[in-house]
C-alpha cells in the first residue's frame, strides 16, 4: 500500500540520520536537555535580588532562608549540568535535578498552574531518559539466547520518560476549529501516542523534534524584546524549557524506546 511505502521510506530516511549523526546525537541531547537549568542557574545569578525578594515575600521565610533558597538552585543547576556534561556521577546529578525541578514547582506555586506543571512533568520525563542512558542494563546469563529486559530499572524509566515527556504537547494543542489547528491536533495526538506506546518510536520522536524546534522559534522569539521586558523573560523561559523537550526526545532516538514498548516486543516474534 502507498501508505506502508511512504512510512518505510521516512524510517530508512531516519534510520540514515541516525546512522550519520549516532556519535554527536547523545551529546547534543544532553545539551538540549540541560540548557533549561543552565539558563535557568544563570538567571538566579543575574536576577538574585529579584529572586530573594520574590520568595520571601510569596513565604515570609526571611532574606536569608529566600537567599538560600536561590543559592541552592543556582549552584545545584549549574554543578549538575557541569557534571552530565563532563559525564561524572550523572546518576547524582540527576537526582539533583529531580530535587531541583521538585523545590521550584513548590516555591512557585506551579502546582496550581495546569500549563506549568504539565512542563516540569515533561522536564521530569526528559531527566528520566538522561538517567536511563547512565544506567547500563544487565547482560543475560545465557549467551546466545535472545531476551526482553522489560523489568529493568532502566526499561521503566524509559517507559516514564516517554509517557511523561508526552505533556509537553498536551501544552501546544488549540482548542479551535481553526482548520490547521485541527491538523496540528491531530497529527500531533498520533505522534504523541505513538511515543507513549513506543510504536515506531525514533521515527515519531524525530517528526516531533522537528515540529517542536519549529513551534519554539516561532512562538517563543524572546530575543525580539529588551530583557528589561516581562516579556522576554517569559518567552526565554518557555524557549529554553521546550528546548529540553527536544533533549529529552533525541535521546529517545538515540537510547530507542526500551524494554517496555511495542517494537521491542515486535522483536520477538
Amino acid at each position: 500500500m502507498p501508505q506502508n511505502d511512504f512510512i518505510a521510506k521516512a524510517e530508512d530516511v531516519a534510520e540514515h540520520v541516525l546512522r550519520n549523526t549516532k556519535y554527536v546525537l547523545p551529546h547534543m541531547a544532553r545539551l538540549c536537555l540541560v540548557s533549561t537549568f543552565i539558563e535557568d542557574g544563570i538567571r538566579m545569578w543575574m536576577q538574585w535580588g529579584e529572586q530573594r525578594d520574590y520568595i520571601a515575600s510569596t513565604w515570609s521565610c526571611g532574606q536569608f532562608l529566600a537567599s538560600l533558597f536561590v543559592l541552592i538552585n543556582m549552584m545545584g543547576q549549574l554543578g549538575s549540568c557541569g557534571g552530565v556534561l563532563i559525564r561524572k556521577q550523572v546518576q547524582i546529578m540527576c537526582y539533583i535535578l529531580f530535587f531541583i525541578i521538585g523545590l521550584q514547582t513548590i516555591a512557585y506555586s506551579i502546582l496550581w498552574d495546569i500549563k506549568f506543571l504539565a512542563r516540569n512533568l515533561a522536564l521530569v520525563g526528559a531527566v528520566l531518559l538522561l538517567l536511563a542512558e547512565s544506567k547500563s542494563e544487565n547482560r543475560s546469563l545465557f549467551a546466545g539466547v535472545p531476551t526482553l529486559d522489560t523489568t529493568t530499572p532502566k526499561s521503566y524509566m524509559q517507559l516514564g520518560g516517554r509517557v511523561l515527556l508526552v505533556f509537553m504537547f498536551m501544552t501546544l494543542l488549540h482548542f479551535t476549529f481553526n482548520p490547521i489547528d485541527l491538523i496540528q491536533n491531530i497529527v500531533g495526538s498520533a505522534l504523541m501516542f505513538l511515543v507513549c506506546i513506543g510504536h515506531k518510536t525514533k521515527l515519531s520522536a524525530m517528526v516531533l523534534v522537528a515540529w517542536l524546534f519549529v513551534i519554539n522559534l516561532y512562538q517563543n522569539q524572546f530575543w525580539r524584546y529588551a530583557s528589561t521586558r516581562a516579556m522576554h523573560d517569559f518567552l526565554k523561559y518557555d524557549f529554553f524549557q521546550t528546548l529540553s523537550v527536544i533533549g529529552g526526545l533525541l535521546m529517545l532516538v538515540a537510547l530507542g524506546p526500551g524494554g517496555v514498548s511495542v517494537d521491542e516486543r515486535k522483536k520477538l516474534y
